[in-house]
C-alpha cells in the first residue's frame, strides 16, 4: 500500500506539473498568420504555415524534458522503487501528455482570439495547435527509456530499496550454519575417518618443536 500511495502521488504531480508546461507552451509556440482575402477565407502568409511544425516540435521537446525530468525526480523517491512506481509513472506521463495538449490549446485560444468575419486584407493569427495524437507518446516514452537506464546501472538486485520482495516485505534472514563445539560442517573428500556427520574435534596435545643439533665446535 506503501508502494500504491507512493505511485498515485506520483502520478498526480506529473500531471499537474505537465498541466503548467501547457501553459508554458501556449506562450512558446508561434501563432500561424493569415491574409483574409474573401469573406471568411484567407490564406497563409509566407512562411507562416512552418509554425505548424514549430507548434508541434515545442510539445515534442516539452514532453521529452518532462519525461526525463519527471522520471529522475521520482527515482530518487528511494524506498518505493519497482513495478508499482514504474506504473505511476507511466500512467503519470501519459495524462500528463494529455492535459499538456488539453490547456495548452486551450490558452492558446484565449491568447490569439479570431474574429468571426474579419474584414478583408486584413491579417488573423490562427492559434497554435498539436496535430495528430502520436506527438502525446514521446513523454511516456521518454520516460520508459529513463526508468529503463536507471534500472539497469543500479547495482543493488533490490534497486536500493531495502525490500526483498519485488511489491514489499521483509528480507528473509540468512541461514547460519554453526558446527557444534569445536566442530566442522565442511567435508574434505574422501579421507579416512570422514563421514557424512560432522565429528567433533578433540584437543590437542601440546605442539613439542624439534631440537636443534647442537653445533660442531671443531669443525
Amino acid at each position: 500500500m506503501r508502494e500504491v500511495r507512493a505511485a498515485a502521488v506520483v502520478c498526480l504531480a506529473l500531471a499537474a506539473v505537465s498541466a503548467l508546461a501547457g501553459v508554458a507552451w501556449a506562450y512558446l509556440a508561434p501563432a500561424e498568420q493569415l491574409l483574409v482575402v474573401e469573406p471568411d477565407r484567407g490564406t497563409a502568409l509566407t512562411g507562416e504555415s512552418v509554425h505548424r511544425f514549430d507548434a508541434l516540435a515545442i510539445f515534442v521537446l516539452i514532453g521529452i524534458v518532462l519525461g526525463v525530468l519527471g522520471t529522475v525526480a521520482a527515482w530518487r523517491w528511494r524506498r518505493v522503487r519497482g513495478p508499482v512506481l514504474l506504473t505511476g509513472i507511466l500512467l503519470g506521463s501519459a495524462v500528463g501528455a494529455f492535459l499538456t495538449k488539453v490547456v495548452g490549446e486551450a490558452v492558446a485560444e484565449q491568447r490569439h482570439v479570431r474574429p468571426s468575419h474579419p474584414p478583408i486584407h486584413t491579417i488573423v493569427e490562427f492559434a497554435p495547435s498539436v496535430e495528430g495524437w502520436a506527438a502525446l507518446i514521446a513523454q511516456p516514452l521518454a520516460a520508459a527509456v529513463v526508468i529503463l537506464l536507471l534500472a539497469a546501472l543500479s547495482t543493488a538486485d533490490d534497486l536500493g530499496t531495502g525490500e526483498y520482495l519485488p511489491f514489499g516485505g521483509p528480507r528473509p534472514e540468512p541461514a547460519v550454519i554453526a558446527p557444534p563445539h569445536y566442530g566442522s560442517a565442511i567435508l574434505y573428500g574422501p579421507y579416512p575417518g570422514n563421514s557424512a556427520a560432522p565429528q567433533p574435534l578433540a584437543p590437542r596435545g601440546p605442539v613439542v618443536p624439534f631440537e636443534a643439533p647442537e653445533p660442531d665446535v671443531g669443525r
